[in-house]
């Protein structure tokens, strides 16, 4: 954190070593849920004041789904996510074919530059189709 710029006070720390433990990407009130067992003080409003300055600073990303509630990712390296539509869940993809060459895998026309790339797959994940 101290590299990035952000004070590691206490909450800060909690909360991103509940990210770090289970790389799950949990919701904000998941995060709280997971900290209040160590930290029975903290708010659920400081916990998105403390998942802000980790995206702010570049610790943690923001993973969007549709309307869903936003859910934080402590992987930093290019992946994607894959989305369960029936339990919910959210699972890194790794797009190696995509990061070697994007402009040939999105078949985008001449004069494209792209700058970010967000791949969001859905569908089952393995234990939701096994129980099909």
């Amino acid at each position: 954190m101290e590299e990035r710029g952000l004070r590691p006070t206490r909450q800060r720390r909690e909360v991103f070593d509940a990210l770090l433990l289970r790389r799950d990407h949990p919701t904000a009130t998941e995060v709280f849920l997971r900290v209040k067992s160590e930290m029975p003080t903290i708010s659920l409003a400081t916990v998105y004041n403390c998942l802000e300055a980790l995206v702010d600073c570049g610790l943690v990303r923001q993973v969007n789904v549709d309307r869903s509630p936003t859910r934080y990712c402590p992987n930093l390296e290019d992946h994607g996510h894959f989305h369960c539509d029936r339990c919910g869940h959210v699972f890194d993809v790794d797009l190696e074919a995509v990061q070697s060459a994007p402009d040939r895998v999105w078949n985008l026309p001449p004069g494209y530059a792209i700058t970010t790339q967000e791949v969001t797959l859905r569908g089952l994940c393995p234990t939701c189709t096994s129980h099909s």
